[in-house]
């Protein structure tokens, strides 16, 4: 064997992605609202692309016959597409479980003076039109007031410092200390800021504890005589429902007792929730899903895709104006794009109707009656209902939402994992949450059902958990122990 250097020719076989195929991929993964932008930038590059008058009863746009011929023929990139053979899919995360945490301000969950919906817990979702209806922060909101206050300079600056320290519960976190050395002023100066803070609305706003946040909505109400605080000022006493021991340290019967407990209900612990804390955008739904006698109406929401065409009458002007080579290849290149856009974006509608549909009906029990009917479903079982790699079906459900009567759902909501069931096949995990809030709920406060009861009443309903599941389900969807529970709802009972 020869140990100089030679030339080899050799022939190799590799799958290449084209800028199209990219294209096409990336089309996939966006959500309609960033496809749209997506066709305003090809607009503005593309001169033979123009937007076509809306017509939702018509099917997607393809190009004049005499155009299509040559440039819309099956290509192998929608095999390509479809089967998911591209660079190596990123794992699809999926957590419907995760919860909202409460600030670590006190136990004010301790006697429920707020309350929220939990989508992952059984309830519905939020109605669109509620998205993005907060229109002023909360800071916004203080620094319109302070002005009005004081115009003392010095107070000025200082308490539109501490507004913007203001947490979006209205907390204020900084020791008042560390506030003092950092803007170089005496403590007395920024405790007199700090309180001009506390007169503004809503009430209760600058507080540094939950216990100084209601005691400030008490004297506001003017209900903070002795007795009240030093209901206030154990708070920690309330959270464990010692309800003899605060009787006796308040000096009260019962019936003052029970108004006192009522009128603490009545207090806001996160005053500064009541704002928005930016500028919400509002969740624009990809696919719209209707009852009809026949079984379900599945479509793209067409106010959100704009109808895309190619001006043939201006591209045979330009060819006809072409003179040189280069003028007539720069207008086939943006025709042959214009062309390949037009069929990726088809391709790309036809995909996630395929894989809306299969979602649907995989989850009809869902649709139909709820979320204590929604099954363990994973990309792999509707990738291989419809005949798609994972990768495409986990592009599809990436940024998109799907509106249906009950509410409108990130398409990742349906993909949930499974737990035992009596019938073989599996329950979703949602499922379990909402049956266990659901027995949670319909207990008697007299007879608190522990972990192993509801394990017991759990598998009369089909559902084969571990107690240690169980537990962990209901910490989830912010339900606590029997023990928790059984105080809570002797301070309930108590009128």
């Amino acid at each position: 064997m020869a140990l100089g250097p030679r030339l080899d020719i050799r022939q190799t076989q590799s799958l290449v992605m084209t800028p199209q195929l990219q294209q096409a991929i990336k089309l996939l993964a966006l959500s309609n609202l960033e496809v749209e932008t997506f066709i305003g930038e090809a607009l503005e590059a593309n001169p033979l692309l123009e937007i076509g008058e809306p017509s939702p009863t018509e099917p997607v746009e393809t190009l004049p016959e005499e155009l299509r011929r040559t440039h819309l023929e099956s290509s192998p990139v929608d095999q390509l597409v479809s089967e998911g053979r591209v660079e190596e899919d990123r794992p699809l995360d999926i957590d419907v479980s995760a919860l909202d945490r409460d600030r670590d301000t006190g136990d004010a969950g301790a006697f429920e003076l707020s309350s929220s919906r939990d989508l992952s817990a059984g309830g519905e979702g939020p109605d669109i039109d509620e998205h993005g209806r907060f229109e002023q922060t909360l800071a916004e909101h203080l620094h319109a007031q302070i002005g009005a206050i004081t115009s003392d300079p010095q107070m000025l600056f200082v308490a539109r410092w501490l507004i913007d320290q203001l947490d979006e519960a209205g907390y204020i976190g900084i020791p008042l200390g560390e506030i003092a050395e950092a803007l170089g002023l005496s403590l007395v100066v920024v405790e007199r800021a700090l309180t001009l803070v506390q007169t503004l609305d809503p009430t209760g706003v600058g507080a540094r504890n939950l216990a100084e946040c209601i005691a400030l909505q008490a004297k506001e109400a003017d209900r903070y005589d002795p007795c009240m605080a030093r209901l206030i000022d154990n708070l920690d006493l309330v959270a464990r429902g010692e309800i003899a021991r605060l009787k006796r340290l308040c000096q009260v019967d019962d019936e003052d007792f029970a108004d006192m407990l009522a009128e603490l209900r009545s207090y806001d612990p996160r005053p500064g929730l009541r704002f928005g804390g930016g500028a919400a955008e509002a969740v624009v739904p990809d696919i719209l899903v209707r009852a009809t006698r026949d079984g379900w109406n599945i479509a793209l929401n067409q106010a959100t895709l704009p109808r895309l065409v190619v001006n043939r009458s201006y591209y045979v002007e330009m060819r006809g104006a072409c003179i040189s080579k280069d003028a007539k290849a720069w207008l086939g290149d943006k025709l042959a794009d214009a062309n390949w856009l037009l069929k990726a974006l088809d391709q790309r509608q036809k995909t996630i109707l395929k894989v809306a549909s299969e979602l649907v009906k995989q989850q009809d029990g869902f649709f139909r009656h709820g979320v204590a009917h929604l099954r363990p479903l994973t990309l792999k079982t509707v990738a291989e209902a419809i005949s798609m790699h994972e990768s495409t079906v986990s592009r599809v459900t990436s940024n998109k939402y799907l509106h249906c009567e009950r509410g409108t759902f990130e398409l990742k909501y349906f993909f949930t994992s499974g737990v035992g069931s009596s019938d073989g096949e599996g329950a979703s995990a949602e499922a379990v949450k909402a049956a266990i809030r659901q027995l949670i709920d319909a207990e008697d406060p007299k007879a608190i059902l522990s972990d192993d009861a509801l394990v017991d009443l759990l598998k009369a309903k089909g559902f084969d958990l571990a107690r240690r599941t169980v537990a962990k389900y209901r910490e989830a969807i912010g339900l606590g122990s029997s023990v928790q529970r059984r105080r809570q709802k002797a301070l309930a009972a108590v009128r």
